[in-house]
């Protein structure tokens, strides 16, 4: 008698479900919305960013000097009326005042109004947008026949005659710094290692943008080792805050630093104009930022012999310790919770 066997086929495996959040709605759909959103927001951000200072340059409060009598009719000009917000005027006692005042970083340049005619100090070297933007007020507002003389006292380089190419180092160099907080991040260096590590880093970058736009470009002209510092700090306090921002904050730190160092802090630098040449409160943020304050300390050392470098190095230095000791406490975090993991 034979006993049939019947095999019974196991049942086949339902389709995965798709990953899901707590809301239900699928995870690939929730990213697909967040590019969609995120990326024009960012995009909204840069073009704010970028274009409003740019398309909003007026000089707003510029600190110049004044050499004149009281009722001469260039001092009424500048001190008061429709200008009184557009110039910070301080008198001098004579035109050698006024230039160790450009020559210290104090004022822009200056007014010497004498019955020979109107001599204009300027100082391409701290903005030949400011340069420019003197002349043609003083043209404007000189007596009809009064003889008008310029004067450069600090000149740009012969090399960078219009002062590009210092400009143009502002974006690489916070993109360098980035890069710099950034990789040492990404590659797995947390503590004294990544500190240590970043702050080679930084200083080897330093030594190697003072090569390129001092010995190589003629960009700049003063120290080269001092340049090469600034620079230098520069780097770090750049790369610090990323790196600091990531070890606590994880990937979205690089981000969210990212974004305040590229996307804020070069346009609001003023380093392609001046600080009193942007809109609002973007003047002061910038300079409280290591873009600007890195702008404003490498042409206080290029070009005037250290003049006004106090506060942009004091801002850089701050930003740098800040963001080593977010790297310190973010490593003894990491290391305190592999710790709990394994125990």
């Amino acid at each position: 008698m034979s006993t049939a066997h019947t095999t019974s086929s196991p049942p086949a495996a339902p389709d995965a479900a798709p990953d899901r959040s707590g809301d239900g709605i699928p995870l690939d759909r929730r990213r697909l919305v967040a590019v969609l959103v995120v990326t024009p927001l960012i995009a909204a951000l840069a073009l704010w960013a970028f274009a409003w200072p740019a398309s909003r340059i007026a000089p707003r409060d510029l600190p110049i000097g004044l050499v004149a009598p009281a009722g001469a009719p260039i001092a009424e000009e500048l001190t008061g009326g429709p200008g009184e917000d557009t110039f910070d005027v301080q008198r001098y006692d004579d035109a050698a005042a006024a230039k160790a005042a450009i020559e210290d970083r104090e004022i822009y340049g200056a007014l010497v109004a004498s019955p020979e005619g109107i001599q204009l100090l300027t100082a391409s070297a701290a903005s030949p947008a400011v340069a420019q933007l003197l002349n043609q007020a003083v043209a404007a507002q000189a007596p009809p026949g009064a003889e008008v003389t310029t004067t450069d006292v600090v000149a740009l380089p012969e090399d960078d005659p219009r002062g590009t190419g210092f400009a143009a180092g502002a974006l690489p160099l916070a993109l360098a710094g980035v890069a710099a907080g950034a990789i040492t991040f990404v590659m797995g260096l947390r503590g004294t290692v990544a500190a240590a590590a970043l702050t080679g880093a930084a200083a080897l970058v330093g030594l190697t943008a003072a090569a390129i736009e001092h010995s190589w470009l003629g960009i700049l002209t003063g120290n080269w080792w001092v340049e090469a510092g600034v620079l230098g700090l520069t780097i770090l306090a750049v790369g610090a805050t990323v790196a600091g921002a990531a070890a606590l904050l994880g990937a979205r730190g690089v981000g969210l630093a990212a974004l305040l160092i590229v996307l804020i802090g070069n346009p609001f630098s003023g380093v392609t104009s001046a600080p009193e040449l942007l809109p609002g409160a973007a003047a002061w943020t910038g300079q409280l930022l290591p873009p600007g304050a890195g702008g404003s300390l490498l042409r206080s050392v290029a070009y005037f012999d250290g003049g006004g470098a106090a506060g942009p190095a004091l801002v850089l230095t701050v930003w740098a310790v800040l963001g080593l000791t977010a790297m310190m406490l973010g490593g003894h975090l990491t290391r305190g919770r592999e710790t709990a993991r394994t125990a």
